[in-house]
């Protein structure tokens, strides 16, 4: 009872607390948040802009060869890549080194992550892609050189000269209509996501679990492959819209295969096998190799030479990135009549797009020993987002293969993307015009060489499958959504499977009876560890989750299992056995020898080998109505059969839970003694407290 009041104080002291603190708390936020001075002013701005704290203390003999090393390899690789993922989204090259020029500037400013590469991300490019194809389609756009012009929402036929030459009239052909949508996508993830950091939601990517994520990148992984094949055999077939991308442009491709371009497909066995054997060498001697090889831009380098000089286009009628104009196309509004066409298609790629960047952000802060900043983190990729949309910019993001090499390059701090911008603007300046001649089906060598990694997840899954079959599970089904769907579906049914499985775990839950370890006031699992001391009279029951209305039949089954007593059914013997032995009173009362009709000869007896069940609740974190509605019927129930049900170990939600839902009656005054600070003094309480108990029992 000493314990119980020592636990009663405690709570008594933290509801006290409780009702103190609210107004205090909320006083003291309202005074923060409407205080105007000039030192919050400054905080408030250097904490939207940490380049002001960190630049003024960079140490230019330590950290600049790491970070011009780091920032001119990593813009080598972002030029091929940035024009070679404008195949997926479906819009022109030039675009593509827009969106990492300006990516890489406003992280500088506002990212807190020393290594993190933002910009160009094959799964954020598929994503755009997908939704640009789809409203490109549905504006009666054709795939020739014919262009419909929107004029005021009025469909014309028209040439499309604006692009090349470099400004926008008041027509508007396919490119331009195309990144418009990219555009207008861009700005509407950037928009949520700073919305998400303002509210605090980065909880929502609790949701989504690694293996989710793994078996969501791998899924669209195929897709991106899938995508991009026909580029290799030179075929014009159009982009698949709906379900089923992979299956249907697979079928496509080899319905059209006798259409192959051979020229294309010469050029894509070739730059396959050595930007492989490039990748290969580059694993197989990293730790030799101070710097990565370049092999991305001398296969592009090479394979435009080729291309110009062979003249490709001209005799083998070969697709060819064409005019990438040089310069920069003036600023312009996104088009704010087209949001509410993609509004819906923004809200994957904006979780899709914070997930993976402050993911990385964290890991490679914990990895190099410094702090990041989550919520500032999705502020930075937020704006990342909408001041490039208004220079004809797509949704970006972190990349995993390129804040690798940049770490593994000798990154330092964030200088490092500005090197890596000025490399892109060299090229947007004065470069770009000679990758006219450059072949698509180089570009889709590069793409689908850098799935790799992802590719390679198929070789984890074993190792994933012994570690935790639910997570592999979880990674296959995401994986075949994202892959047999859609990549949108696929995104859904992982998030929905993930929770359904947590949902699984709690349902059917570890529970486990305890023994005590001797000479010691601690208890264990029984089945997990051996020379355990079982108590007698007293059963000790651990269930592993909450208790809540989806898991209350399975604890309800599960203690009736491990005690071996069930309340309804023991009650149900006794009433049948007494009815049988007033039965037999009455036929035979030569052999009653109790006057109140007790049988005592024929029925016999037997002492129950438990007077006492503690429920362990040390590992369930809350309760819910329906479990403390659980918790008094079998109280209520084991009472009738004169076994008492104590709790123990109950954190502070559970306990206020159950006050809350007045599960401590002030009826019985019994109740308040059922809970106790650990098992132990509830164990000392029932060996205090212990009482004889018969049952009487017909089949003995």
């Amino acid at each position: 009872m000493a314990e119980a009041t020592v636990v009663e104080v405690l709570h008594l002291e933290r509801r006290v607390r409780q009702r103190k603190e609210p107004m205090t708390i909320l006083k003291a936020k309202l005074s923060r948040s409407l205080s105007c001075s000039v030192p919050r002013v400054k905080k408030t701005l250097t904490s939207f802009f940490p380049v002001v704290l960190w630049l003024p203390k960079y140490k230019l003999k330590e950290y600049f060869w790491g970070d011009l090393m780091s920032g001119l390899i990593i813009g080598i690789i972002l030029v091929p890549q940035a024009i070679a993922y404008c195949l997926l989204a479906g819009v022109d090259p030039l675009y593509g080194l827009y969106t990492s020029f300006f990516a890489n500037i406003i992280y500088f400013f506002m990212g807190t992550s020393r290594h993190v590469s933002v910009g160009i991300f094959s799964l954020m490019s598929l994503m755009v892609g997908q939704v640009v194809e789809r409203e490109v389609y549905l504006a009666g756009f054709n795939l020739d050189d014919t262009k419909l012009a929107i004029v005021d929402g009025i469909l014309n036929v028209t040439r499309d000269k604006n692009l090349t030459s470099g400004t926008f009239g008041m027509e508007c052909g396919k490119e331009c209509y195309a990144i418009s949508i990219a555009a207008a996508l861009a700005f509407l993830a950037g928009i949520y996501q700073v919305l998400m950091a303002v509210f605090r939601m980065g909880f929502i990517s609790v949701y989504l679990s690694a293996p989710m994520l793994d078996g969501f990148a791998t899924g669209a992984s195929f897709t991106i492959l899938t995508v991009q094949a026909k580029y290799l055999f030179g075929l014009k077939i159009p982009r698949h819209q709906g379900y089923g991308t992979v299956i249907v442009t697979w079928i496509s491709i080899f319905s059209n295969i006798q259409n192959t371009n051979y020229c294309d497909l010469i050029t894509s066995i070739i730059c396959i096998f050595i930007l492989v054997v490039g990748k290969e060498v580059q694993e197989r001697y990293k730790d030799r190799l101070k710097i990565p090889l370049p092999t991305e831009l001398l296969v592009v380098g090479v394979a435009t030479l080729a291309s110009h000089f062979g003249d490709f286009h001209g005799r083998y009628d070969s697709s060819v990135s064409g005019a990438i104009p040089t310069g920069f196309i003036p600023p312009k509004v996104p088009r704010f009549g087209l949001m509410s066409r993609v509004a819906f298609d923004a809200v994957p790629m904006a979780v899709i797009s914070f997930a993976f960047t402050v993911s990385l952000s964290e890991m490679f802060a914990k990895k190099n020993g410094y702090t990041v900043r989550p919520n500032q983190e999705m502020i930075a990729i937020g704006f990342c987002n909408i001041i490039p949309s208004f220079f004809h910019c797509f949704t970006t993001s972190a990349a995993l293969a390129k804040t690798m090499v940049k770490e593994a390059t000798g990154c330092q701090t964030q200088v490092s993307s500005i090197i890596s911008a000025f490399v892109v603007l060299l090229v947007l300046l004065f470069f770009a015009p000679y990758f006219y001649s450059l072949q698509k089906s180089v570009l889709a060598c590069i793409i689908i060489v850098s799935l790799r990694g992802a590719l390679r997840k198929f070789r984890d899954v074993p190792g994933k499958w012994r570690v935790s079959k639910m997570d592999a599970i979880v990674w296959m089904v995401t994986m075949s959504a994202t892959a047999l769907i859609s990549v949108e579906m696929g995104l859904v049914v992982g998030v929905f499977f993930s929770m359904l499985c947590v949902i699984f775990q709690t349902q059917k839950p570890k529970v486990s009876m305890l023994g005590q370890i001797h000479n010691t006031d601690h208890y264990e699992d029984m089945e997990e560890y051996e020379n355990l001391m079982s108590l007698p009279k007293v059963r000790i029951f651990r269930f592993q989750s909450p208790l809540y209305y989806a898991n209350k039949d399975f604890f309800l089954k599960s203690l009736y299992k491990a005690v071996g007593v069930e309340p309804f059914l023991e009650m149900t013997r006794r009433k049948k056995a007494e009815k049988k032995a007033k039965k037999l009173a009455e036929n035979e009362a030569c052999r009653v020898n109790n006057t109140n009709g007790e049988v005592k000869v024929g029925l016999g007896s037997r002492e129950l080998d438990f007077h006492t069940i503690i429920l362990d609740c040390s590992a369930m974190p809350f309760i819910d109505s329906t479990g403390m509605h659980t918790l008094k019927v079998i109280i209520k129930d084991y009472k009738n059969l004169g076994v008492r049900v104590l709790l123990a170990s109950c954190n502070t939600m559970v306990i206020d839970s159950l006050r809350q839902g007045s599960f401590f009656e002030k009826a019985d005054k019994d109740m308040e003694s059922l809970s106790f600070y650990n098992v132990h003094a509830a164990v000392q309480f029932a060996n205090n407290r212990a009482a004889p108990i018969f049952i009487k029992d017909s089949m003995l």
